[in-house]
């Protein structure tokens, strides 16, 4: 999994487990894109410090990840629901019988991807 959508999954799930000051600096670095310098400067702290903070937010986050297996289960269940869409697509133009079969399952699968 790239490491940007890796991060961003691992703050959605666990994210609200970090202090205030955690979660604004690693949202700063990983979403607003901003250099560890910047955000030093902005928060009065030495580079080494934001590196150091977002070492361990990092490895809180993974922790939780690691014990829990929210993402991991989350990603799994995607997949299959998009595994679902793909061979109800190959299917719409079979037999009445199975048409109407293989729309419920799209619209199963549809609501359960939309529900993530």
């Amino acid at each position: 999994m790239e490491s940007f959508v890796k991060r961003s999954l691992l703050f959605d799930f666990y994210g609200e487990l970090l202090t205030e000051h955690q979660k604004q600096i690693y949202q700063e670095i990983v979403f607003d894109d901003f250099s560890i310098s910047e955000v030093a400067r902005d928060e009065g702290i030495s580079r080494q410090g934001v590196h150091d903070l977002m070492k361990r937010c990092d490895r809180i986050l993974e922790d939780y990840e690691s014990r829990l297996h929210l993402v991991e289960k989350f990603v799994g269940i995607r997949s299959r629901v998009d595994e679902i869409l793909e061979l109800t697509e190959g299917d719409a133009s079979s037999a009445d019988h199975n048409r109407g079969r293989m729309d419920k399952i799209r619209k199963i699968a549809q609501a359960i991807r939309e529900e993530l």
